[in-house]
């Protein structure tokens, strides 16, 4: 005889097994909630690595686009910059199309299908860049030109310091792009980041290194007016410091200005590159 709380082979479990089986109350509660946590940590992981494969897609891209190792005209394929770089396709396609947005790759559409290729270097787009550049660097230098008088002339000797070394370089025409190069973005670079705030260096972040491209290809033939480009700082650091904000506006606007007219003669002399 069983008991009536025995089960045979053919009754239903008892109601201890079954909770077993499907946890219910707070045990159920907490066990879903663990399951719950994990897919988030899960999911997160996933996004963290996503989001760093990108970084890394569009860092590397930019700096051989800047660099010149990626040579205006070089067609992009996705298959083989995800197969360089060890990392899968998605965030390789998001970083062109990040890059394309911003101008440092295009799409040829000569052919049936349209490809992505390094963005051309162009009178044109050197013009267009310089002039951007020179607007916002215009507004950073109105808006340096308005601060206390300690602080304009703190900036404006950390900008002679570094134009006195532009101009000692250019009195003896010594052949050191290189060194050229880093102080001339030092200058403008300072005279940004002692004014502007979070937007307006993001929005100069983004399209500065662009303007890099023409600086690298043409920098033999810059530097031969190099000291104009000195004279046209001295003018910036002047208006700075006496706090005449739209003289300091106006030529920071005149130095990039005047630099496209020269890059563009350069180019004139040498032909555009990458152009289709």
């Amino acid at each position: 005889m069983k008991s009536e709380g025995s089960s045979g082979p053919g009754s239903a479990p008892s109601d201890r097994n079954a909770s077993n089986l499907f946890p219910s109350g707070a045990a159920g509660e907490r066990s879903e909630g663990k399951e719950r946590a994990a897919d988030r940590e899960e999911a997160t992981a996933t996004e963290v690595q996503r989001e760093r494969s990108f970084d890394v897609a569009y860092r590397k891209l930019r700096d051989l686009i800047v660099r010149g190792r990626l040579t205006p005209g070089t067609r992009l394929v996705e298959a083989d910059i995800a197969e360089r770089l060890e990392i899968s396709r998605t965030p390789v396609r998001s970083a062109l199309h990040r890059l394309e947005q911003e101008g440092y790759v295009m799409a040829a559409r000569r052919v049936r299908q349209s490809r992505l290729a390094v963005a051309p270097l162009t009178k044109e787009d050197s013009r267009e860049l310089y002039w951007i550049v020179g607007h916002i660097e215009g507004l950073a230098g109105r808006l340096l030109a308005e601060f206390d008088r300690e602080t304009r002339e703190r900036v404006a000797r950390q900008l002679q310091s570094i134009n006195d070394e532009l101009s000692e370089l250019a009195r003896g025409r010594r052949a050191e792009p290189g060194r050229i190069f880093d102080l001339d973005m030092g200058f403008h670079q300072a005279l940004v980041e002692s004014a502007a705030g979070p937007r307006l260096l993001a929005i100069h972040a983004a399209i500065k290194p662009q303007t890099e491209r023409y600086w690298r290809l043409y920098a033999s033939a810059i530097m031969d007016d190099l000291g104009i480009s000195v004279a046209e700082h001295v003018a910036i650091i002047e208006a700075i410091a006496r706090g005449d904000a739209d003289a300091a506006e106006q030529a920071i606007r005149i130095n990039w200005q005047n630099g496209a007219e020269r890059l563009g003669r350069v180019i004139d002399s040498l032909g555009e590159r990458g152009s289709w």
